[in-house]
């Protein structure tokens, strides 16, 4: 689409758990084929979507020396092997470079290139921005902001023309904005708009340019090109506000005939949305068989949202098909936590900056900062049971610290000798905020900066990319 922005993130807990959930015999892969719509592209950065893969999942290049490593799997239909990214990437910052077809058929995504619209390549993902959990297991998902896109216009076996196709993708359904277009699918090969009906992909975000859902979303859409569309119609249309911290999101596509359907990839079926015509225009169809992830068809890059897993059929999937892979998905164990005291960075999503003890300081009262992560001690905090944040450098332990218990915005945020008291108590939202227990306030990067050195800081939640962390 051409281009016309709340981004979030889920804070992280990864500890070791023992019993562990197994990998699964069975991908959603396995499930369509059993189905008769076989996958033609199956991506995911955090598990196997056929019980027998055993390939890389993504490779990541690493800024240091743009070394790359590819990202395999703990077993063969398993989950991802996020030690191998954590040890790869360690002091210095890694982006996603590949993201590996699981097919067979080599539709591989990479760097989006040049497009009508914005005629320069997009980014890359930053690689560690999106943590998760996912079968008791550290894993990464894609994350998409703004100018962020991938694309494989040279493809194999995915639908051209009024063929049919199914597409799904769990994503994170508190990461999204208005912008055009955080897409996944069919798109064009000429990375132009090439006209009504030469994209068939799924769209979340709340864009209202075209069509909207009820509610103020986000939405699970379909960019048909020129046009996304929550129904038959162009306008507002009964397709509900759907925002689960981590959503499934199905658009499916026949001879006039197509449909919406999703759910919460943690729990539960799914529901259908919209069932029916094309819309006026759309029929037949002219699709051209690329694959992108995070943009428009034309290179609009302006989508924000995050990616774990998704696929693309040949043929269209039957709901019980579909809702056989949703008890796949949900059976996969995606969450926020594992449970238990976690330790590692704290991320600023906003600014792909780690939360940073100024100067390495063992100094109660150093207000924290945020800097570019680096694994050191003055960026590894424990957030244990009782709410708090310590951090130990040199053998000193501190506590994250709301400065002389104030509660207004602009407070101080430092860190201070452990006291057990509420200034020192901070709550982990599934919103992705960090809540002082005593205040109710954000932990903030003041004036959402992205800069080294930028003071972090109690404020008024609002929403923004700035109060959004991870912890991993």
């Amino acid at each position: 689409m051409a281009a016309a922005v709340l981004v979030g993130g889920a804070l992280i807990g990864t500890v070791a758990t023992s019993g562990a959930a197994q990998a699964a015999t069975t991908g959603p892969c396995d499930i369509y084929a059993s189905g008769g719509t076989p996958c033609v592209a199956a991506h995911s950065t955090t598990r196997a979507l056929y019980g027998s893969y055993n390939g890389p999942l993504y490779q990541v290049i690493r800024s240091s020396d743009n070394t790359t490593r590819d990202i395999g799997l703990l077993s063969a239909g398993g989950y991802a092997n996020a030690a191998t990214q954590d040890s790869f990437c360690a002091g210095t910052t890694c982006l996603i470079s590949v993201i590996y077809d699981q097919s067979g058929r080599g539709n591989n995504l990479t760097r989006g290139p040049a497009g009508g619209y914005v005629p320069t390549p997009d980014n890359l993902a930053n690689a560690t921005a999106a943590p998760t959990t996912v079968g008791g297991h550290e894993a990464y998902g894609v994350y998409i902001a703004p100018g962020t896109g991938y694309r494989d216009d040279s493809t194999s076996g995915i639908a051209t023309g009024d063929q049919p196709e199914g597409i799904y993708a769990v994503v994170d359904g508190t990461h999204y904005n208005n912008g055009c277009c955080f897409d996944y699918g069919n798109a064009e090969t000429t990375n132009n708009d090439d006209g009504n009906g030469t994209m068939e992909a799924l769209y979340f975000g709340n864009a209202s340019y075209w069509s909207t859902g009820s509610g103020t979303g986000p939405w699970i859409m379909a960019d048909m090109e020129n046009g996304l569309f929550s129904g038959t119609n162009v306008g507002s249309n009964s397709d509900p506000t759907i925002n689960n911290r981590y959503t499934t999101a199905i658009i499916k596509g026949t001879a006039n005939q197509w449909a919406i359907r999703g759910g919460n990839a943690q729990s539960g079926g799914l529901s259908t949305f919209f069932s029916g015509a094309r819309p006026t225009g759309y029929n037949p169809m002219h699709k051209e068989g690329a694959i992108l992830l995070g943009i428009g068809g034309d290179n609009s890059n302006g989508g924000a949202g995050t990616f774990y897993e998704g696929v693309m059929t040949s043929g269209y999937p039957s709901d019980a098909t579909e809702n056989a892979v949703q008890a796949n998905i949900t059976a996969a164990g995606y969450t926020t936590s594992s449970g238990g005291t976690a330790t590692g960075a704290v991320h600023a999503v906003g600014a792909g900056k780690c939360l940073d003890v100024t100067g390495v300081s063992t100094t109660p009262g150093t207000q924290v900062q945020i800097w570019g992560c680096n694994g050191q001690a003055n960026q590894t905090w424990t957030h244990t049971t009782s709410n708090q944040f310590t951090v130990t450098i040199g053998g000193t332990t501190l506590c994250l610290d709301a400065y002389n218990n104030q509660t207004t915005a602009g407070t101080k945020v430092e860190t201070w000798s452990c006291t057990g008291g509420a200034n020192q108590q901070w709550t982990l939202n599934s919103n992705g905020t960090i809540t002082g227990v005593q205040s109710g306030l954000c932990l903030d990067v003041s004036g959402a900066s992205t800069a080294d050195g930028a003071a972090v800081e109690l404020w008024t939640c609002n929403g923004q990319n700035n109060q959004q962390w991870t912890l991993s």
